[in-house]
């Protein structure tokens, strides 16, 4: 028996261009947040003055910048592969993981703020 006889066997279609260039717009913005959250360790490296803070604040905001981009990548491939068989769209999960890591960098930065004082 073939796999085109089986009635559970994967069929991928070419999805509409525009749900694929949607996909792509999504994954670059991914990109430009990866891009905007290690530039912003690189300034609390710089411009902060508390050592131990500093590096605990750029540590968190370069590993998140890691973590959107790998996956953002990872929803980017996810998701098309989803549109290419008819199946419905994976689970998204890396806004829990950005809002987790800003947290955290927002609670070092407070407690920053409140030393300094």
């Amino acid at each position: 028996m073939s796999a085109e006889d089986r009635s559970d066997a994967i069929v991928e279609r070419e999805p509409d261009y525009r749900f694929t260039l949607a996909n792509e717009r999504t994954f670059l913005a991914y990109v430009r947040t990866a891009l905007g959250l290690d530039a912003a360790g690189l300034a609390a490296t710089q411009f902060l003055h508390s050592a131990h803070l500093r590096f605990a604040i750029a540590l968190v905001l370069v590993l998140l910048g890691v973590f959107v981009a790998v996956f953002g990548y990872r929803r980017w491939e996810a998701t098309e592969l989803a549109m290419r068989r008819g199946l419905p769209l994976p689970p998204l999960r890396l806004p829990l993981g950005i809002a987790v890591g800003m947290v955290v960098v927002s609670i070092a930065a407070l407690a920053l703020v409140i030393s300094t004082r």
